[in-house]
């Protein structure tokens, strides 16, 4: 009997591990130097913690023949239907180590019961299954995010969030104080566009920029 290793991933820094550390912890009984985590996209397998496990080419990996890797889902290995295989025969075939999928309990290498061909055919084609179902997961959550993106409405050059009524990305670029006057000017020929972005101290492409806003409110105004 090998030593018993955790996997814990999430996708985002801001996201709670908690659960999954407690299903190590508690119910599995991990000792928590022994649980690896990762907060980082599942779309590929470039992480840090999952590496010290499974090792790289300047790397040598921690897991060995006869050790088990744990994780809480075929998800949190990762969402991408063929490097999870890929992964999947490297862990289990190259390092001879198992792998138990705690909330699929048929995903588990070990062969201490049952039939060693049938319980590898099952896994294989469980694992084939659910590793695709992971990957086209990912890609309808994309998806989603771009559709929610292209129904945001445009305020002012700025898509408005449809839950917090909110413009996404940077904050709009206020108008200065004396905008209208150097403006004018500008527009009148008096002065240069040089002499007008330096009397409001503004970068080029900025003060173009809100040059055009305002040109394209004052035509808005004067349709209506």
């Amino acid at each position: 009997m090998g030593d018993i290793y955790g996997y814990i991933r999430v996708s985002e820094k801001n996201q709670n591990t908690k659960r999954q550390w407690k299903m190590m912890t508690e119910e599995e009984g991990i000792p928590s130097k022994y649980i690896f985590e990762d907060k980082a996209s599942g779309k590929d397998f470039n992480r840090k913690a999952y590496n010290s496990l499974v090792g790289t080419e300047n790397t040598v990996p921690l897991l060995h023949e006869g050790d088990l890797l744990v994780i809480y889902s075929i998800d949190r290995l990762g969402r991408n239907y063929t490097e999870i295989k890929e992964q999947w025969k490297h862990i289990t075939q190259n390092l001879g180590a198992d792998i138990k999928v705690l909330d699929m309990p048929l995903l588990d290498t070990r062969s201490a019961n049952g039939n060693d061909l049938e319980r590898t055919f099952i896994s294989d084609l469980v694992l084939q299954i659910l590793s695709y179902c992971a990957q086209k997961e990912r890609e309808n959550i994309l998806t989603r995010q771009k559709q929610g993106i292209a129904a945001m409405k445009v305020v002012d050059g700025k898509k408005v969030s449809l839950k917090t009524g909110r413009p996404t990305g940077r904050p709009s670029i206020g108008f200065p104080e004396n905008w209208d006057e150097i403006y004018s000017k500008w527009k009148n020929g008096e002065i240069t566009a040089v002499a007008a972005r330096q009397l409001l101290n503004l970068k080029t492409n900025t003060f173009y920029k809100l040059a055009h806003q305002y040109e394209s409110k004052s035509s808005s105004v004067t349709c209506k």
